[in-house]
């Protein structure tokens, strides 16, 4: 699914393409998504202009003269701004279309994703309010994680990946990040000190910068507002690696699996 890098590359692609367009209309295609689409969304749409676009978490703040929109890819979508005249694919279920006969397009092949209205306060909607602090420039983040761990048994990855204890860092960047930081994803996370998180903060920012400025990773379905896809996969040190030798110490990496989910270490130098 898209993580934070992708979310953030189409966040920054997308504001420049069409911050200040006015919107002509809106063609929902199909409604049905994880979280029906507003009935009201094309009417209320029609004519206003839009805005800055935020990011929180894996959540497009997508601002409008009117309401500001709260966008989520799910498992397969990805927004695109294309010619009016290119043709539509089959799951292109929401249809902006811009005063210059451009076309904002949400695309969705498993309709896990959301387009809902955001409210006043977006940042206080209840899939928001209880997400924690962003990792990217955040010089907190390394004393957050020590403080937030202290007494818990749960694995290093799966305390990564609770959103209540910091936004998004995803099962790829988790991995990345851990190895980078020499620290195994399945050690206790309440038995890891200070030092190391301090450590493990400034990897976590460092991956998660570089996969943004490579344009994400490609996995699945995954592409940037310009149709291209992401290429920080080439640069995977363990995630996706199982059986192949490790670039610093040259064990084979290997695979677990906890959650129902893969994740990657190497036996060899991650402790």
């Amino acid at each position: 699914m898209p993580e934070l890098p992708e979310v953030e590359t189409t966040r920054r692609g997308i504001e420049l393409l069409v911050r200040d367009c006015r919107i002509e209309g809106v063609e929902v295609r199909q409604g049905a998504l994880r979280q029906p689409v507003p009935g009201d969304l094309s009417s209320r749409l029609r004519g206003a202009r839009f805005g800055s676009i935020g990011r929180r978490a894996k959540y497009l703040l997508v601002g409008t003269s009117v309401e500001t929109l709260l966008v989520h890819l799910g498992m397969s979508g990805s927004l695109r701004v294309v010619d009016g005249g290119e043709d539509l694919r089959t799951h292109d279920h929401l249809i902006f279309h811009l005063e210059d006969g451009r076309q904002l397009r949400y695309h969705d092949p498993r309709r896990f994703g959301i387009v809902i209205w955001g409210g006043e306060d977006p940042q206080q909607h209840p899939l928001l309010e209880k997400i924690g602090p962003e990792p990217l420039d955040n010089p907190e983040l390394g004393e957050h994680l020590f403080q937030r761990s202290r007494g818990r048994k749960v694995l290093l990855r799966n305390f990564l990946l609770d959103s209540k204890i910091v936004a998004g860092v995803g099962n790829i960047y988790a991995s990345e990040a851990a190895w980078r930081s020499r620290i195994r994803p399945d050690r206790a996370a309440g038995r890891i000190s200070r030092a190391r998180y301090e450590n493990l903060a400034g990897e976590i920012q460092t991956v998660l910068g570089e996969a943004v400025e490579k344009g994400g990773t490609t996995l699945r379905d995954f592409v940037n507002p310009d149709g291209e896809p992401g290429y920080f996969q080439h640069l995977f040190a363990v995630y996706d690696r199982a059986d192949e030798d490790c670039r610093r110490c040259q064990k084979k990496i290997r695979r677990a699996v906890h959650s129902n989910r893969s994740y990657f270490y190497c036996p060899g130098c991650q402790r």
